[in-house]
């Protein structure tokens, strides 16, 4: 299976070779060793490097610091093939389609310098760390604080379900540096913390019901001393920088679900088609075909969707709503594929040692990460 069959309509020839070389990559470097790392919790250190040595880790960065000056649409090729190769939950996109563009938009030119070049090579793995306990998706109640105490910022407040949080040796930390203005959210800045630090401490891996391999952290933050030059852009404007990113980690969470969504029916297909039951294949009844053909359907126009997002984001078109939008809807197909599809795979659906289960799980929290599904009808709503 591959996902070479779809017709699309919003990449070039130069990106389709660049995905043969991602597809090379999955299939010789992630997918063998998929069952380990979900044992493990984590994806090791390692692997980063190999993956910049192929130019597959934040490809929009400019050349001048040390990337490749491509557009989105090559984040978007290795989100779809990782996605449809196999069900490692890497980070990768976590550093490529969110991180690397806070720094790339709002970083000073020595933060670039510094921090670019070894993103894109591997050397340093990134995290952003926003949800706090007991404040998910309202950002305007974060309660960590940066203190200035001379020329230094002093942090303290906690995070958790951050995505590479165990690995990270850099972390975007959304924080208050004004407790006391209104609106609340002008006080919001994202400040660069060096996870060797003193103060800064790793909690669990946390135990998660999918995604295993990824490494999904608490963090803690006792009065870390950093210097103010560690604040990335304008104190102050941290809502407004987290506000004008979301678009492109919505539809990069859009295409992972799109693509994992296709994988999902794939397999059942496969399955089906092998499976027998009371003397004929599975597929053969009418009420499997009529399920599989329900959602063949729905993904043929999800992946229409997905090529009209990607070509306007590449023109810097796409709107924070229709984002919301894409996020919203791609993710609710892929919870409704896999649902179905691990249905038709009947007693072996619930075995985790079937590709299916797993993606099950996995699926669940891509309805949650992001903004959940209920802050993007929120947010649709509110431009109606």
């Amino acid at each position: 299976m591959s996902l070479d069959s779809l017709a699309r309509n919003c990449y070039t020839e130069d990106h389709e070779a660049f995905r043969a070389t991602v597809r090379r990559f999955v299939a010789e470097q992630l997918e063998p060793h998929a069952a380990k790392w979900d044992e493990d919790g984590i994806i090791p250190k390692d692997v980063w490097p190999k993956a910049g040595e192929l130019g597959l880790l934040c490809p929009t960065v400019p050349e001048a610091y040390g990337g490749l000056g491509l557009d989105f649409g090559y984040n978007a090729i290795i989100d779809e093939e990782i996605g449809y190769g196999t069900d490692v939950a890497t980070g990768f996109s976590l550093q490529s389609d969110i991180v690397a563009n806070y720094i790339i938009q709002y970083g000073s030119e020595e933060q670039k310098q510094t921090w670019l070049p070894k993103m894109v090579s591997g050397e340093v793995v990134t995290a952003i760390a926003m949800t706090e306990p007991g404040t998910g998706s309202d950002l305007q109640a974060l309660r960590t604080t940066a203190k200035k105490d001379g020329n230094h910022y002093v942090i303290n407040g906690s995070k958790t379900y951050i995505t590479n949080g165990q690995n990270a040796d850099l972390v975007l930390v959304c924080c208050k540096t004004d407790s006391d203005v209104q609106p609340a959210w002008k006080g919001v800045s994202i400040v660069l913390v060096e996870a060797d630090r003193a103060g800064f401490k790793r909690g669990r891996n946390l135990d998660k019901v999918g995604l295993d391999a990824a490494d999904t952290s608490e963090l803690f933050f006792e009065d870390v001393r950093v210097p103010i030059t560690n604040c990335l852009g304008e104190e102050g404007k941290g809502f407004i920088y987290l506000m004008s990113e979301l678009p492109q980690e919505r539809l990069g969470i859009a295409v992972s679900a799109q693509t994992a969504a296709q994988r999902a029916f794939d397999l059942t297909v496969e399955f089906t088609r092998d499976r027998k039951a009371f003397g004929k294949p599975v597929l053969d009844f009418q009420n499997t075909r009529f399920v599989l053909a329900d959602l063949k359907a729905k993904l043929q126009v999800g992946w229409a969707h997905i090529d009209w997002c990607i070509a306007r984001h590449i023109k810097h078109e796409l709107t924070p709503v229709e984002a919301s939008g894409a996020k919203l809807w791609h993710t609710e197909l892929q919870g409704e594929v896999v649902d179905k599809c691990l249905q038709l795979h009947g007693g072996a659906g619930f075995m985790n040692e079937y590709a299916i289960a797993k993606q099950w799980r996995g699926a669940r929290v891509t309805r949650i990460f992001g903004g959940t599904s209920e802050i993007m009808k929120e947010l649709i709503g509110r431009s109606l």
